[in-house]
């Protein structure tokens, strides 16, 4: 990450291969992991979270139930 916060490079393993990802915020910066052990670690969802440039802990799981059918 740079040291403004607002751009990141994040290398994603895609089970083919390494991916490299480079984004920029425009306005505001990233919400950034605590690095644990030298890494920074981040499931699917708090990736995308992040690169949307969304505060990850403010991101909250909803269960979605079907539509009710019409009757």
């Amino acid at each position: 990450r740079s040291k403004r916060g607002d751009r990141l490079k994040i290398l994603v393993w895609d089970g083919t291969g390494l991916v490299l990802v480079y984004k920029l915020l425009e306005a505001g910066s990233f919400a950034w992991p605590k690095v644990q052990d030298g890494v920074m670690r981040l499931s699917r969802a708090q990736y995308e979270a992040l690169f949307e440039g969304l505060d990850w802990r403010r991101v909250v799981a909803q269960r979605v139930r079907p539509p009710a059918a019409a009757g």
